[in-house]
């Protein structure tokens, strides 16, 4: 009998071990299904012993997994409403694998787990713009756009007619409301307001008919006056937004007293607004761009090339073809006299027929469109439309300053530098110590505008524009305080629009984020192995993530993290010469930005495409439709050449060679296929 319970203890004392040592095991899960009871996650694994991690959205730390006989469980309450989970784990390669789950709690306490297939989450975007291209109407298209998106998000549910009616209300109580619960979102719509006042206002002092009677002299014809509209767009290249809504309103008097479409207006003020903007030294865009490249490069093994990321990005800028591209096919474009497509016929209809907009007559116009026409007796005097507009350039500039100094001030502090005072003079001396000893002016000014905030500098701009407006106006007798007010309030209402899609667009990108859209489409197009192969896969990545989600900036700040750790890696694993890796590495950074621009442009989600469209008075699908055919023009051939400059084995003499060559091919196309609009 000793014996026997012996045995037992010892069979038990066995057991005990065994199952400790199995449940410290790390497993590798392949596939599992996943169930719920009593508010507690069940995975299951079949044959599965031991411990794993799995990230769950909405979790800041990963959960720890212990598997017993194919079974593992995790602690996560929900309600009736529910909760759309993303789950995240390795799988025996390393890879991440995904999968998208809706748990929700049903009325008799039991759970309802619904497994949501990944590709729907490309949905709601593609939904949005295919009915806005086919009925060229976009509230409603991206309306419900952002309805599919939350029906999907939650779960789903087509057998309960109650939250099918809840996600209809959603889109205004959850996702419209979020979009304008973000800082940034609401200093754009207050900047568009006060930018769209100020025109308003020296529209009606006289001040913008001024500026069309002075440029007359050099716009001699629809040639110049184009060219006049480009050079005015490479010339505010230090923010996108300010570019579009400065040069859409001042030139678009003058582009119409020569006949040229605001479909060909809006193209040329979209098309130097983004890309001049990205390749720019000095922009708004710099601080993020240096952001993003600093932190995933910090990140790579036997990364070492003794250059900061400002230097990364100023040697990445040799593989910006597609901004590049553009300004110079804009050129191509003017200068041919040549256009080809939708644009070719509004160019006809409007040298033909003088019709600029594509509505043939006041009932069919835009329902945005004011009168703007100087009031009775109002002097036509150029300084007062140029004045506020210089005033809102030169604010902004020293709103990045100023906000760039005070950031940077605080960076000094926190290495335990103090300058004497946060005074311009007493902070720039001290840059190199974030800089680098060796770091050129242009570095550090690139730096300090990276630091700055530039919705503060808009803000400021466009209220001391609208300010010296209003004073101007005023002051000179040309209207009363009354007046100018009323003329204000006609400026904001122009705007409403145009904000009411871009309101849309915010709420369907929220959509696209919560069901994980970029994280999809990265997963599915991430499996390339060849390094020369990556920059023409991330930019087809990155047109593709801008294009539905409508902002290059999130595109940026999705694949900057993946793409530049996912090529250095696999150039490291076969081997790659390190001159040819650090060639690669430059052509996928300049392609994430590229290629955002390129999706950007395509997008009739865009908020630059919006604010174009605004900005120069067009029709929002009678832009998308005419810019389309030059964005992919422009964008495959960028695409293109970015591919062969790796395989050539990239270079400045390289880069420069296949830019050339792209010239002459855009050239080509617009010999071949571009027709004169007279």
């Amino acid at each position: 009998m000793r014996n026997h319970y012996l045995r037992y203890l010892l069979f038990l004392i066995c057991t005990l071990v065994y199952n400790s040592a199995i449940g410290q095991m790390p497993v590798s899960l392949t596939d599992y299904q996943l169930q719920m009871e009593k508010d507690v996650l069940i995975f299951k694994a079949p044959g599965a012993n031991g411990t794993t991690t799995i990230n769950i959205s909405g979790n800041d730390d990963p959960v720890s997994l212990n598997f017993v006989n194919g079974q593992a469980t995790a602690p996560y309450p929900v309600d009736q409403k529910g909760k759309l989970l993303l789950l995240t784990h390795k799988n025996a390669t390393g890879k991440k694998q995904y999968k998208m789950v809706h748990v929700a709690k049903k009325s008799n306490g039991s759970h309802r787990v619904r497994n949501i297939p990944m590709w729907l989450s490309v949905v709601p975007p593609l939904i949005a713009i295919l009915l806005a291209l086919l009925f060229k109407e976009v509230v409603v298209s991206l309306f419900i756009g952002i309805w599919a998106g939350a029906f999907i998000a939650g779960g789903l549910r087509i057998e309960s007619l109650y939250y099918f009616v809840v996600s209809i209300f959603e889109v205004v109580e959850k996702y419209v409301v979020k979009a304008l619960a973000d800082s940034s979102h609401i200093s754009i719509i207050v900047f568009s307001l006060m930018i769209g006042g100020m025109v308003a206002i020296i529209s009606r002092n006289g001040g913008m008919a001024g500026v069309v009677k002075s440029l007359s002299r050099y716009a001699k014809d629809a040639k110049s006056t184009q060219f006049i509209t480009w050079l005015l767009g490479v010339a505010i290249f230090f923010d996108d937004y300010a570019n579009t809504l400065i040069v859409g309103n001042t030139m678009r008097s003058v582009t119409d007293k020569f006949k040229i479409s605001r479909e060909k207006l809006a193209y040329i003020v979209d098309s130097t607004a983004a890309p001049v903007s990205a390749v720019a030294f000095i922009t708004t865009w710099i601080g993020a761009e240096l952001s993003y490249i600093a932190d995933a490069t910090a990140t790579l093994q036997g990364f070492d090339a003794g250059m900061t990321p400002y230097a990364l990005f100023v040697s990445s800028l040799r593989y910006s073809f597609y901004p590049i591209l553009t300004l110079i096919f804009i050129l191509i474009l003017i200068f041919t006299r040549r256009d080809y497509g939708p644009m070719w016929k509004a160019e006809h209809r409007a040298r033909t027929t003088g019709q600029v907009s594509s509505a043939r007559n006041d009932d069919e116009d835009e329902p945005d469109m004011e009168d703007l026409s100087p009031v009775k007796g109002a002097p036509l005097k150029w300084y007062n439309a140029a004045t506020p507009v210089l005033v809102v350039i030169l604010l902004t500039i020293f709103g990045l300053i100023d906000t760039g100094i005070s950031s940077v001030y605080g960076e000094l502090v926190g290495k335990g530098i103090t300058p004497n005072s946060e005074a311009w003079g007493d902070v720039w001396p001290l840059m190199y110590h974030l800089s680098g000893e060796g770091a050129s002016f242009f570095m550090r000014v690139g730096k300090l505008i990276g630091s700055s905030d530039s919705y503060v500098a808009l803000l400021w701009a466009s209220f001391g524009g609208l300010l010296v407006s209003i004073l101007m106006t005023v002051g000179q007798k040309i209207m009363k305080l009354i007046d100018a007010m009323h003329n204000m309030t006609i400026g904001f209402k122009t705007m409403l629009p145009a904000l009411i899609i871009l309101t849309l667009a915010w709420s369907l990108a929220i959509t696209t984020e919560e069901l994980h859209t970029a994280t999809y489409i990265t997963n599915l197009l991430q499996d390339s192995l060849s390094p020369y192969l990556m920059p023409a896969i991330i930019f087809i990545l990155a047109a593709f993530i801008a294009f539905s989600t409508g902002s290059s900036w999130s595109t940026m700040a999705i694949l900057y993290p993946i793409a530049i750790p996912t090529t250095w890696a696999i150039c490291q694993t076969q081997g790659i010469a390190p001159d040819i890796s650090m060639e690669i590495l430059l052509n996928v950074i300049a392609t994430v930005l590229a290629a955002s621009v390129v999706g950007d442009h395509c997008s009739p989600i865009s908020d630059t495409t919006i604010l174009s469209s605004l900005a120069s008075d067009c029709n929002h699908i009678d832009h998308v439709r005419t810019q389309l055919p030059y964005a992919l023009t422009v964008g495959i051939t960028s695409l293109i050449a970015g591919s062969l400059a790796t395989y050539l084995g990239g270079g400045i003499v390289i880069c420069l060679l296949l830019m050339i060559v792209s010239v002459f091919i855009l050239y080509g196309v617009v010999r071949k296929f571009g027709k004169p609009s007279e």
